[in-house]
């Protein structure tokens, strides 16, 4: 066990840290030059496409130091801030993490709050400037960072490029020397920790372990201890560029086992493996349960695809812990499921994952918070959509949950920044001075107010120099109503809200205008309307496509005229009470999008 090193890379979103791990594969020669691409342990199409790691990727290196093989097993983990639980479960699993820090850019949100992590965990922390090979890196002030940051000496911070390779074996070095090995005993009963599983169509559920006591061999009887089911593990072994058997695996080991698992309830992210015959008796700690922060409702476009969603629903959750899900129906699409995620780019990615690997056309309602709804009867109910909200007699206060942001950000944007909190009900904190020309801005804000755009708009004021990153601190109470919208007269589920008293007029009106764009022109005139209870806010009326059928008339008395328009009158009324209005999915995205 002593020649084993576990350890992470945690870092802001892009400050090379997958770069960076590129570099350290080759120069460990665990990927051939026929194999070596950009961003090796990205493997999926839409990691490569938008330049983001989405899942945290583990892989095992040899290194000769001194004449002496170690075994270093690297987990790459994401930067942003939607997919922190992928790194928080990455941490649990190391010993040591490279923080790596763009010398360009310095110390940004993320970096802090991984950091945090990481120093709850004991981790031994390696600072690491990446970037130096550009022009305009700042060793000098990102190094006076970094130190104020975490202390230590000026001489430990490693300067290493990914792109150059500059650096990488004094990163090794640090990594053998300073990382302690994984503390453990091969002669205690059998204890591994799950981080991680994958759906393969052909060998079933295949789960990604830490062994933290004791020995797994191949063809051994384990146990899952949270469901208590039992299995023969028909393989175990290490992963290295592709998965590679082994005889056995000790303690300090992280690996992966194949025991042909069909179902993906059977298999949680933080449960324990143990022997049957003389196992351990209890868990190993060190995951919490992850807590979504935004809802909404997922649905087929075609309502048989119902029970084929469930299943890539399943086997997607094996790969992302982080999104829960649970059956619910609306009145205009159907049978569906209401998704928490961690985020709207989280979100995202979900729905293009579904399109991608498992080939499912969906339908994303508008997303929304968890609210707590007190009734006069001293209840509490939880509401995650607005059409579960009780009747508005006998609510008595709704509560709302809050955030603590914090931003960073270099001091010329302060002004528009503060802006930008206050139209979005936020609470100033503090504002502190990190350097001369960077601030770091704590502002208590309600969750609701940065689902949809808050990040863009925030990137966008900052020229992308400003970072993100915020915990959730609680409920308070809020003045919130239900927005309704009708087309026809009938009420549109999907597209409810419940949002601040203050903001509902100005967002009422943006929605009508934008879904008489979007809605397709009928025979009939459509109403669209805003509605607060049965309070009309706003209107808006897509024409009915008109036919001139009084083409054929050509001349005579205008009774004959009036005669025609009166019949045509008629039928566009009996077609508007039997006429129902398709709302196109770009609709639905387009309210998402509303500035």
């Amino acid at each position: 066990m002593k020649h084993i090193r576990n350890f992470c890379i945690i870092a802001h979103i892009d400050h090379g840290k997958s770069t960076l791990a590129d570099r350290l594969l080759e120069f460990t020669s665990t990927v051939s030059e026929r194999d070596a691409q950009a961003q090796v342990l990205d493997n999926m199409d839409i990691e490569r496409e938008r330049g983001i790691t989405i899942k945290s990727h583990a892989i095992q290196m040899d290194y000769l130091l001194d004449g002496e093989k170690y075994v270093l097993n690297l987990i790459d983990t994401p930067g942003h801030v939607d997919f922190s639980y992928e790194v928080s479960r990455s941490i649990a699993a190391c010993e040591g993490a490279l923080l790596i820090v763009d010398s360009t850019q310095g110390i940004q949100a993320q970096t802090i709050s991984n950091l945090y992590k990481a120093i709850e965990h004991d981790l031994h922390i390696i600072p690491v400037m990446n970037k130096m090979d550009l022009p305009n890196a700042m060793p000098d002030e990102v190094e006076d960072q970094i130190l104020e940051l975490i202390g230590g000496k000026r001489e430990d911070i490693i300067h290493a490029s990914g792109k150059t390779g500059m650096g990488i074996e004094n990163i090794l070095r640090a990594i053998v020397h300073d990382v302690p090995p994984p503390v453990g005993d091969s002669a205690k009963p059998l204890q591994c920790m799950i981080f991680d599983s994958v759906f393969n169509s052909f060998r079933g559920i295949i789960a990604y372990f830490k062994v933290v006591n004791g020995e797994i061999r191949k063809g051994d009887l384990v146990k899952f201890m949270a469901t208590g089911k039992e299995y023969h593990a028909d393989e175990v072994g290490v992963l290295r560029l592709e998965m590679e058997p082994r005889k056995m695996l000790g303690a300090g080991d992280v690996g992966y086992i194949i025991s042909g698992i069909k179902t993906s309830k059977e298999v949680k992210v933080g449960d324990t493996i143990t022997h049957v015959k003389g196992g351990c008796q209890n868990r190993v700690e060190g995951f919490e349960e992850v807590k979504p922060m935004v809802f909404a409702g997922v649905y087929p476009i075609d309502s048989d695809d119902y029970e084929d969603l469930r299943a890539s629903m399943e086997k997607l959750q094996l790969n992302d812990a982080s999104l829960t899900f649970e059956p619910e129906s609306s009145a205009a699409l159907g049978f569906g499921f209401r998704c928490g995620f961690l985020g709207m780019l989280h979100m995202e990615i979900i729905q293009e994952r579904l399109e991608r690997e498992f080939d499912m056309n969906v339908i994303t309602t508008v997303p929304n918070v968890p609210y707590i709804v007190h009734t006069k009867k001293g209840e509490q109910v939880e509401v995650h959509n607005p059409s579960g909200l009780p009747e508005q007699t006998i609510i008595d206060w709704i509560d709302e949950p809050y955030i603590h942001a914090q931003i960073i950000t270099k001091s010329e944007y302060i002004g528009q920044i503060m802006n930008l909190c206050l139209t979005k009900r936020g609470e100033m904190v503090k504002q502190e001075y990190l350097t001369a020309d960077r601030v770091e801005l704590s502002y208590n804000m309600p969750l609701a107010e940065i689902v949809f755009d808050f990040y863009d708009k925030l990137k966008s004021i900052s020229k992308g120099y400003a970072s993100f990153d915020y915990q959730p601190i609680g409920f308070k109470p809020a003045k919130l109503i239900k927005l309704d919208i009708l087309l026809n007269g009938e009420s549109v589920d999907a597209l409810s809200t419940l949002i601040h008293f203050d903001n509902a007029q100005p967002l009422g009106r943006r929605m009508c205008e934008k879904l008489k764009e979007l809605i397709p022109r009928q025979q009939f005139d459509i109403a669209i309307q805003a509605a607060i209870g049965s309070k009309i806010i706003s209107r808006e009326t897509v024409k009915a496509v008109r036919k001139d059928v009084t083409a054929k008339c050509y001349g005579g008395d205008i009774s004959r005229k009036r005669k025609l328009l009166e019949k045509q009158k008629k039928g566009k009324k009996r077609m508007k009470q039997v006429g129902n209005v398709e709302v196109p999915q770009k609709a639905f995205m387009a309210v998402l999008k509303l500035d």
